[in-house]
C-alpha cells in the first residue's frame, strides 16, 4: 500500500504543476521541464554503460 501512496503523491505533484502552468499561463516552463527530465533520463540510463564517459563530458 505504501508504494501506491508514493506513486499517487508523485502524480499529484505533476498534476499540481500542470494546473499551475494552465492557470497562470506559464507555458514557457514546459520546454524547460521537458529538457530537464530528458537529461535526467539520459544520465540515469547511461550510468553503467560505455556511453557514460561521453555523457559526463557534456556536463
Amino acid at each position: 500500500m505504501k508504494f501506491l501512496e508514493k506513486l499517487k503523491s508523485r502524480f499529484s505533484i505533476m498534476g499540481e504543476l500542470w494546473a499551475f502552468m494552465k492557470v497562470r499561463k506559464k507555458w514557457w516552463l514546459a520546454p524547460i521541464i521537458f529538457i530537464l527530465v530528458l537529461l535526467g533520463l539520459v544520465v540515469v540510463l547511461t550510468e553503467g554503460s560505455a556511453l557514460a564517459p561521453f555523457i559526463y563530458t557534456l556536463f
